[in-house]
Protein backbone atom coordinates (compact mmCIF):
# COMPACT_ATOMS: atom_id res chain seq x y z
CA UNK A 1 0.00 0.00 0.00
CA UNK A 2 1.44 3.24 0.65
CA UNK A 3 3.39 2.42 3.61
CA UNK A 4 7.07 0.66 3.20
CA UNK A 5 8.99 -1.13 5.94
CA UNK A 6 8.47 -3.37 9.77
CA UNK A 7 9.78 -1.39 12.42
CA UNK A 8 11.34 1.87 10.65
CA UNK A 9 8.32 2.88 8.69
CA UNK A 10 7.67 5.24 6.27
CA UNK A 11 4.04 6.27 5.24
CA UNK A 12 3.86 8.90 2.27
CA UNK A 13 1.58 10.92 0.59
CA UNK A 14 0.27 13.44 -2.10
CA UNK A 15 0.11 13.80 -5.36
CA UNK A 16 2.22 15.33 -8.42
CA UNK A 17 -0.21 17.99 -8.90
CA UNK A 18 -1.62 18.19 -5.19
CA UNK A 19 -0.95 20.19 -2.45
CA UNK A 20 2.14 18.92 -1.09
CA UNK A 21 4.08 15.29 -1.04
CA UNK A 22 5.10 13.93 2.73
CA UNK A 23 5.31 11.46 5.27
CA UNK A 24 5.19 10.02 8.40
CA UNK A 25 8.35 8.40 9.60
CA UNK A 26 7.88 6.03 12.68
CA UNK A 27 10.67 4.06 14.22
CA UNK A 28 13.30 6.51 13.86
CA UNK A 29 15.74 5.99 16.73
CA UNK A 30 15.80 8.65 19.53
CA UNK A 31 18.44 11.00 19.87
CA UNK A 32 20.23 11.54 16.35
CA UNK A 33 21.25 14.92 15.56
CA UNK A 34 19.27 16.08 12.38
CA UNK A 35 21.23 17.89 9.78
CA UNK A 36 18.68 19.70 7.85
CA UNK A 37 21.28 20.87 5.43
CA UNK A 38 22.19 17.33 4.60
CA UNK A 39 18.36 16.35 4.42
CA UNK A 40 17.62 19.90 2.17
CA UNK A 41 21.12 18.52 -0.13
CA UNK A 42 19.81 14.61 -0.46
CA UNK A 43 16.45 16.46 -1.73
CA UNK A 44 18.24 18.77 -3.89
CA UNK A 45 20.27 15.75 -5.51
CA UNK A 46 16.73 14.71 -6.71
CA UNK A 47 14.72 18.07 -7.24
CA UNK A 48 13.87 19.04 -11.00
CA UNK A 49 15.39 21.75 -12.74
CA UNK A 50 18.95 20.98 -11.66
CA UNK A 51 20.61 20.01 -15.20
CA UNK A 52 19.85 20.07 -18.99
CA UNK A 53 18.98 16.24 -18.76
CA UNK A 54 16.19 16.33 -16.48
CA UNK A 55 12.84 18.17 -16.58
CA UNK A 56 12.50 21.54 -15.96
CA UNK A 57 9.97 21.50 -13.57
CA UNK A 58 11.00 24.93 -11.13
CA UNK A 59 10.10 23.25 -7.73
CA UNK A 60 12.76 24.53 -4.85
CA UNK A 61 11.15 21.01 -2.95
CA UNK A 62 11.99 22.84 0.52
CA UNK A 63 10.74 20.18 3.46
CA UNK A 64 8.72 21.41 6.59
CA UNK A 65 9.74 18.98 9.39
CA UNK A 66 5.73 19.19 11.34
CA UNK A 67 6.55 16.56 14.12
CA UNK A 68 9.30 14.20 15.97
CA UNK A 69 12.06 16.56 16.00
CA UNK A 70 12.98 18.95 19.57
CA UNK A 71 15.88 21.33 19.62
CA UNK A 72 17.71 19.52 16.39
CA UNK A 73 17.23 15.36 18.00
CA UNK A 74 15.23 13.40 16.76
CA UNK A 75 12.50 12.53 20.20
CA UNK A 76 11.64 9.00 18.91
CA UNK A 77 8.13 10.12 18.53
CA UNK A 78 6.53 9.98 14.76
CA UNK A 79 8.11 12.44 12.43
CA UNK A 80 6.17 14.00 9.94
CA UNK A 81 7.13 16.25 7.07
CA UNK A 82 5.98 18.10 3.83
CA UNK A 83 7.17 19.35 0.56
CA UNK A 84 4.80 22.04 -0.79
CA UNK A 85 4.17 22.02 -4.66
CA UNK A 86 3.92 25.05 -6.43
CA UNK A 87 5.24 25.15 -9.75
CA UNK A 88 2.01 22.80 -11.64
CA UNK A 89 1.10 23.06 -14.86
CA UNK A 90 -2.08 21.11 -14.19
CA UNK A 91 -3.47 22.23 -17.83
CA UNK A 92 -0.67 20.60 -19.52
CA UNK A 93 -2.47 17.52 -18.86
CA UNK A 94 -6.36 18.17 -20.03
CA UNK A 95 -6.31 16.46 -23.00
CA UNK A 96 -5.18 13.13 -21.11
CA UNK A 97 -7.84 13.40 -19.02
CA UNK A 98 -10.22 10.29 -21.02
CA UNK A 99 -6.63 8.89 -22.46
CA UNK A 100 -5.08 6.16 -21.67
CA UNK A 101 -1.11 6.75 -22.26
CA UNK A 102 1.30 3.64 -23.14
CA UNK A 103 3.03 1.69 -20.25
CA UNK A 104 1.75 4.61 -17.94
CA UNK A 105 -0.30 3.55 -14.56
CA UNK A 106 -3.75 5.42 -16.29
CA UNK A 107 -5.48 2.10 -17.12
CA UNK A 108 -4.71 0.09 -13.84
CA UNK A 109 -5.29 3.24 -11.72
CA UNK A 110 -9.12 3.27 -13.07
CA UNK A 111 -9.32 -0.80 -12.80
CA UNK A 112 -8.15 -0.57 -9.36
CA UNK A 113 -9.74 2.58 -7.96
CA UNK A 114 -12.59 3.46 -10.45
CA UNK A 115 -11.16 6.97 -10.63
CA UNK A 116 -7.69 8.84 -11.38
CA UNK A 117 -5.78 11.79 -10.96
CA UNK A 118 -4.53 12.63 -14.93
CA UNK A 119 -2.57 15.55 -13.53
CA UNK A 120 0.64 14.95 -14.01
CA UNK A 121 -0.39 11.11 -13.14
CA UNK A 122 -1.16 11.90 -9.63
CA UNK A 123 -0.22 9.69 -7.14
CA UNK A 124 1.58 7.31 -9.58
CA UNK A 125 4.14 10.34 -11.15
CA UNK A 126 7.64 9.67 -9.42
CA UNK A 127 7.30 13.10 -7.66
CA UNK A 128 5.68 10.97 -4.97
CA UNK A 129 9.62 9.56 -4.72
CA UNK A 130 10.06 12.85 -2.24
CA UNK A 131 8.92 11.33 0.53
CA UNK A 132 11.02 8.10 -0.13
CA UNK A 133 14.22 10.78 -0.25
CA UNK A 134 13.71 12.58 2.97
CA UNK A 135 12.69 9.20 5.08
CA UNK A 136 16.24 7.70 3.47
CA UNK A 137 18.45 10.76 4.80
CA UNK A 138 16.74 9.93 7.92
CA UNK A 139 18.02 6.55 7.49
CA UNK A 140 21.12 7.42 6.73
CA UNK A 141 21.67 9.85 9.51
CA UNK A 142 21.02 6.99 12.00
CA UNK A 143 23.37 4.85 9.80
CA UNK A 144 26.03 6.61 9.21
CA UNK A 145 26.21 6.70 13.52
CA UNK A 146 27.02 2.57 13.01
CA UNK A 147 29.57 2.99 10.67
CA UNK A 148 27.26 2.34 7.14
CA UNK A 149 27.79 4.24 4.05
CA UNK A 150 25.81 4.40 0.91
CA UNK A 151 27.01 5.48 -3.05
CA UNK A 152 24.60 5.03 -5.95
CA UNK A 153 25.55 6.16 -9.46
CA UNK A 154 24.89 5.42 -13.14
CA UNK A 155 26.73 2.77 -14.89
CA UNK A 156 24.76 2.79 -17.95
CA UNK A 157 22.77 4.91 -19.98
CA UNK A 158 21.25 3.46 -23.16
CA UNK A 159 24.15 1.03 -24.55
CA UNK A 160 26.89 3.29 -22.59
CA UNK A 161 27.60 1.06 -19.97
CA UNK A 162 31.21 1.05 -16.82
CA UNK A 163 32.62 -1.86 -16.01
CA UNK A 164 30.73 -3.90 -13.52
CA UNK A 165 33.64 -3.91 -11.37
CA UNK A 166 32.74 -0.62 -9.09
CA UNK A 167 36.36 -1.01 -7.55
CA UNK A 168 37.57 0.22 -10.67
CA UNK A 169 35.99 3.66 -10.05
CA UNK A 170 36.19 6.56 -7.69
CA UNK A 171 33.42 7.02 -6.57
CA UNK A 172 34.02 10.07 -4.87
CA UNK A 173 33.80 11.51 -8.13
CA UNK A 174 29.77 10.99 -8.53
CA UNK A 175 28.61 13.99 -8.15
CA UNK A 176 30.79 16.00 -10.58
CA UNK A 177 28.89 15.29 -13.39
CA UNK A 178 25.18 16.04 -13.93
CA UNK A 179 24.94 11.97 -15.12
CA UNK A 180 26.06 11.15 -11.71
CA UNK A 181 28.45 8.69 -13.16
CA UNK A 182 31.95 7.84 -11.60
CA UNK A 183 33.97 8.20 -15.03
CA UNK A 184 34.06 11.19 -16.55
CA UNK A 185 34.58 10.31 -20.24
CA UNK A 186 31.85 7.69 -20.13
CA UNK A 187 29.38 10.90 -18.44
CA UNK A 188 30.24 12.88 -21.15
CA UNK A 189 29.24 10.34 -23.62
CA UNK A 190 25.87 9.55 -21.90
CA UNK A 191 24.94 13.20 -21.12
CA UNK A 192 25.05 13.82 -25.20
CA UNK A 193 23.18 10.98 -25.52
CA UNK A 194 20.33 11.95 -23.44
CA UNK A 195 20.32 15.34 -24.93
CA UNK A 196 20.49 13.47 -27.78
CA UNK A 197 17.18 11.27 -27.37
CA UNK A 198 15.44 14.68 -25.98
CA UNK A 199 15.63 16.58 -28.93
CA UNK A 200 13.41 13.88 -30.70
CA UNK A 201 11.28 14.30 -28.45
CA UNK A 202 11.91 10.41 -27.11
CA UNK A 203 13.78 8.95 -23.73
CA UNK A 204 16.44 6.37 -22.49
CA UNK A 205 16.82 3.80 -19.98
CA UNK A 206 19.89 2.46 -18.01
CA UNK A 207 20.93 1.38 -14.80
CA UNK A 208 22.02 2.03 -11.17
CA UNK A 209 24.54 0.48 -9.62
CA UNK A 210 24.32 0.98 -5.30
CA UNK A 211 27.33 0.33 -3.05
CA UNK A 212 27.08 -0.10 0.62
CA UNK A 213 29.93 -0.36 2.75
CA UNK A 214 30.45 -0.91 6.32
CA UNK A 215 27.31 -3.52 6.96
CA UNK A 216 28.62 -6.18 9.61
CA UNK A 217 27.49 -9.75 9.78
CA UNK A 218 24.11 -10.29 10.53
CA UNK A 219 21.47 -8.35 9.22
CA UNK A 220 18.69 -10.06 7.41
CA UNK A 221 16.18 -12.63 8.01
CA UNK A 222 15.98 -16.28 6.75
CA UNK A 223 13.57 -17.48 4.37
CA UNK A 224 11.12 -15.04 3.05
CA UNK A 225 12.23 -11.59 4.46
CA UNK A 226 16.07 -12.79 2.93
CA UNK A 227 18.20 -9.27 3.23
CA UNK A 228 18.69 -8.76 -0.95
CA UNK A 229 14.63 -9.66 -1.10
CA UNK A 230 13.99 -6.75 1.27
CA UNK A 231 15.97 -4.61 -1.18
CA UNK A 232 14.80 -6.27 -4.10
CA UNK A 233 11.41 -5.31 -3.12
CA UNK A 234 12.76 -1.82 -1.94
CA UNK A 235 13.99 -1.38 -5.78
CA UNK A 236 10.86 -2.45 -7.73
CA UNK A 237 8.94 -0.09 -5.85
CA UNK A 238 10.70 2.79 -7.45
CA UNK A 239 9.19 4.16 -10.42
CA UNK A 240 9.92 2.34 -14.25
CA UNK A 241 12.39 -0.45 -12.72
CA UNK A 242 12.38 -3.22 -14.15
CA UNK A 243 14.71 -5.09 -13.05
CA UNK A 244 17.25 -6.26 -9.81
CA UNK A 245 20.42 -8.21 -9.49
CA UNK A 246 22.86 -8.43 -6.80
CA UNK A 247 26.40 -9.71 -6.26
CA UNK A 248 27.67 -11.51 -9.44
CA UNK A 249 23.74 -11.42 -10.92
CA UNK A 250 22.58 -12.67 -13.75
CA UNK A 251 26.19 -13.01 -15.33
CA UNK A 252 27.16 -16.28 -12.73
CA UNK A 253 24.77 -18.53 -14.65
CA UNK A 254 27.62 -18.93 -17.29
CA UNK A 255 30.04 -19.71 -14.66
CA UNK A 256 30.77 -23.01 -12.45
CA UNK A 257 30.43 -23.22 -8.65
CA UNK A 258 34.11 -23.74 -8.40
CA UNK A 259 34.43 -20.04 -9.71
CA UNK A 260 31.72 -18.69 -8.19
CA UNK A 261 32.38 -19.97 -4.38
CA UNK A 262 33.43 -16.98 -2.07
CA UNK A 263 35.97 -18.85 0.09
CA UNK A 264 36.41 -17.72 3.83
CA UNK A 265 39.72 -16.92 5.44
CA UNK A 266 40.77 -16.02 8.21
CA UNK A 267 42.40 -12.04 8.20
CA UNK A 268 44.06 -11.20 11.41
CA UNK A 269 41.74 -12.85 12.92
CA UNK A 270 38.47 -11.34 11.45
CA UNK A 271 36.52 -14.01 9.19
CA UNK A 272 36.48 -12.67 5.66
CA UNK A 273 36.23 -14.54 1.86
CA UNK A 274 38.93 -13.80 -0.51
CA UNK A 275 36.23 -13.48 -3.20
CA UNK A 276 32.31 -11.13 -3.00
CA UNK A 277 30.82 -12.74 -6.04
CA UNK A 278 27.73 -13.28 -3.30
CA UNK A 279 27.13 -9.45 -2.94
CA UNK A 280 27.88 -9.37 0.69
CA UNK A 281 24.79 -11.55 1.54
CA UNK A 282 24.64 -15.04 2.41
CA UNK A 283 21.33 -17.26 3.16
CA UNK A 284 19.35 -13.73 2.70
CA UNK A 285 21.96 -12.36 5.92
CA UNK A 286 24.33 -9.97 5.26
CA UNK A 287 28.68 -11.31 5.89
CA UNK A 288 29.64 -8.35 6.18
CA UNK A 289 31.13 -7.65 2.54
CA UNK A 290 30.40 -4.97 0.28
CA UNK A 291 26.61 -5.64 -0.59
CA UNK A 292 26.57 -4.28 -3.87
CA UNK A 293 23.82 -4.44 -6.76
CA UNK A 294 22.53 -3.28 -9.94
CA UNK A 295 18.55 -1.64 -10.70
CA UNK A 296 17.50 -1.46 -14.31
CA UNK A 297 15.33 1.39 -15.50
CA UNK A 298 12.69 1.77 -18.39
CA UNK A 299 12.79 4.55 -20.85
CA UNK A 300 10.28 7.05 -19.13
CA UNK A 301 7.22 6.34 -20.59
CA UNK A 302 5.92 10.17 -21.67
CA UNK A 303 7.22 11.10 -25.26
CA UNK A 304 6.98 14.27 -26.48
CA UNK A 305 5.57 12.72 -29.64
CA UNK A 306 2.40 11.45 -31.50
CA UNK A 307 1.46 8.11 -30.03
CA UNK A 308 -1.33 5.69 -31.14
CA UNK A 309 -3.82 4.60 -27.90
CA UNK A 310 -7.23 4.49 -26.74
CA UNK A 311 -9.74 6.27 -24.94
CA UNK A 312 -11.86 5.61 -21.76
CA UNK A 313 -14.35 4.15 -23.94
CA UNK A 314 -11.87 1.93 -25.87
CA UNK A 315 -12.06 4.28 -29.25
CA UNK A 316 -8.66 4.47 -31.07
CA UNK A 317 -6.89 7.92 -29.98
CA UNK A 318 -3.79 9.48 -30.18
CA UNK A 319 -1.90 11.27 -27.56
CA UNK A 320 0.37 14.38 -27.87
CA UNK A 321 2.32 14.69 -23.79
CA UNK A 322 2.75 18.17 -23.50
CA UNK A 323 4.81 19.84 -20.48
CA UNK A 324 8.40 19.13 -18.73
CA UNK A 325 9.32 15.65 -18.47
CA UNK A 326 12.63 13.55 -17.99
CA UNK A 327 14.10 12.28 -21.03
CA UNK A 328 15.91 10.04 -19.00
CA UNK A 329 15.62 9.34 -15.26
CA UNK A 330 18.28 8.37 -14.14
CA UNK A 331 19.91 11.24 -12.95
CA UNK A 332 17.71 12.29 -10.44
CA UNK A 333 16.70 8.56 -9.35
CA UNK A 334 20.12 7.98 -7.58
CA UNK A 335 19.18 9.34 -4.48
CA UNK A 336 15.64 7.64 -4.58
CA UNK A 337 18.20 4.26 -5.06
CA UNK A 338 20.05 5.71 -1.60
CA UNK A 339 17.13 6.15 0.10
CA UNK A 340 15.16 2.79 -0.25
CA UNK A 341 18.48 0.93 0.24
CA UNK A 342 19.24 3.32 3.09
CA UNK A 343 15.24 2.99 4.98
CA UNK A 344 16.07 -1.40 4.05
CA UNK A 345 19.04 -1.48 6.26
CA UNK A 346 18.20 0.49 9.05
CA UNK A 347 14.82 -1.51 9.36
CA UNK A 348 16.87 -4.70 8.83
CA UNK A 349 19.26 -3.73 11.74
CA UNK A 350 16.53 -2.97 14.09
CA UNK A 351 14.91 -6.03 13.33
CA UNK A 352 17.83 -7.79 14.06
CA UNK A 353 18.48 -6.15 17.42
CA UNK A 354 14.61 -7.61 18.34
CA UNK A 355 15.59 -11.33 17.76
CA UNK A 356 18.66 -11.28 19.91
CA UNK A 357 19.13 -10.12 23.84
Amino acid sequence: MNKFGTIFTLTSFGESHGVAVGGVIDGMPAGIEVDMDFIQGELNRRRPGQSSLVTQRNEADKIEILSGVFEGITTGTPIGFAVYNSNMKSGDYDNLRNIYRPSHADYTYTQHYGVRDHRGGGRSSARETIARVVAGAFAKLALKKLGVDIVAYTSQVGDIELDKDYKRYDLTQIESNAVRCPDASSADKMAKLIEEVKSAGDTIGGVITCVVKGVPAGWGEPVFDKLHAKLGNAMLSINAVKGFEYGMGFAGVGRRGSQMNDTFVNDNGKIKTLTNNSGGIQGGISNGEDIYFRVAFKPVATLLQEIKSVDINGNEASVMARGRHDPCVLPRAVPVVEAMTAMTLLDSYLLSKTVRL
